[in-house]
């Protein structure tokens, strides 16, 4: 589902509400305004609009698929644009910022008009992006750009319904109470009745009903439709079992092929319903066997080590051994000293004047 026209000139998906006049918008305020934008957005649908000569403060939420491009708003910028990050909380916010932008055939005087454009790239929706026009330092006008139109006017008129960005019903369009879609046209005019259609627009064969089971009563056409979806599941496995035997490696012959089952118009008897229903059951066959090897499979179990399973005995005692005799020898070796300066200063006492002698 694409969101944006491909014409240059196309329309914006804007946000229903006006956000009103806001002189300055701080980055905190930006990314509340974004953050509350992401969680409502997921049940308002946004409508089609033109963003067209904005003025001083003006704020829009719209919703750009590809930021890189910005929806022409009627003003003439002599400036690029500057793109840079910043932090905003835990969310990070990218700010695209142009300046100089003037109306042309207008009041302006003077390029002063500045552009701020806001989004989320971490902690919200990168889509939705929140644009504010403000007042910036003012330059010349260049005298061949003044009254060159940047669009042609008038602008025409939109139809579209408008349409949700987010949420189970993203693609979807919002018709008005009492409206919907406009019918489906066949080729050259032709009525869905002439083309063989219901009133669904649906061909019987479309609804898995061949020119065969038209005649059927709904019992034959059940029991044709249980039949089809169960040559089909054979036909899967099958198929699966020659994926499972390729990438092991090995190369089986097939089953023989059944004409009854793989024939060419095999698809134009089973409804929508029954190849859904099918489609539905092997999707999820292959979701369990991808989450139940991503779960289950090959998980090891590692037995507990004992403790100090690192070291080694053998070698622990013989450092210990080793340890104990360098201890024994250093207490030799101070005991030795020990007995040394006692000696020492048994002699040492021995030789020297008595106390009388140095009286007298």
């Amino acid at each position: 589902m694409t969101f944006q026209q491909p014409h240059p000139d196309a329309p914006c998906l804007r946000y229903p509400e006006n956000i009103g006049l806001h002189p300055n918008v701080t980055i905190e305020v930006a990314a509340n305004m974004l953050g509350r934008a992401a969680q409502l957005s997921l049940n308002v649908p946004y409508s089609w609009t033109f963003i067209d000569k904005p003025v001083e403060g003006q704020s829009v939420l719209i919703f750009l698929p590809n930021p890189a491009q910005f929806p022409n708003d009627g003003v003439r910028y002599q400036d690029q644009e500057t793109r840079y990050a910043v932090p905003a909380g835990s969310r990070e916010m990218e700010v695209m910022e142009i300046k100089y932008g003037f109306v042309p055939s207008s009041q302006d005087t003077s390029a002063w008009r500045v552009r701020r454009r806001y989004r989320l790239l971490k902690g919200g929706h990168p889509h939705i992006t929140l644009v504010h026009y403000s007042r910036g330092s003012a330059i010349q006008i260049v005298p061949s750009l003044l009254n060159s139109p940047v669009r042609q006017y008038p602008l025409r008129q939109i139809t579209e319904p408008p349409m949700y960005v987010m949420g189970d019903k993203v693609g979807q369009k919002a018709y008005p109470p009492g409206a919907g879609p406009p019918p489906p046209q066949g080729p050259r005019g032709m009525n869905p009745q002439a083309m063989g259609m219901n009133q669904q627009g649906m061909s019987p064969q479309a609804m898995g009903m061949s020119p065969q089971t038209m005649g059927m009563n709904p019992q034959a056409m059940i029991a044709q439709q249980n039949n089809n979806m169960e040559a089909l599941e054979r036909r899967r496995e099958r198929e699966r079992a020659r994926e499972r035997s390729g990438s092991m490696g090995v190369q089986r012959p097939g089953p023989p092929r059944l004409d009854d089952d793989d024939s060419a118009d095999e698809f134009d008897v089973i409804s929508t319903r029954t190849l859904a229903l099918t489609r539905y059951r092997r999707n999820h066959e292959l979701m369990e066997e991808v989450f139940k090897q991503a779960s289950f499979g090959n998980v090891t179990t590692s037995s507990a080590r004992p403790a100090y399973s690192i070291f080694d005995k053998a070698e622990l005692d013989s450092k210990v051994a080793k340890l104990q005799e360098e201890v024994e020898a250093l207490q030799a070796q101070a005991a030795e000293r020990k007995a040394r300066r006692s000696a020492a200063e048994d002699v040492v006492v021995g030789s020297g004047p008595t106390p009388m002698e140095v009286a007298s």
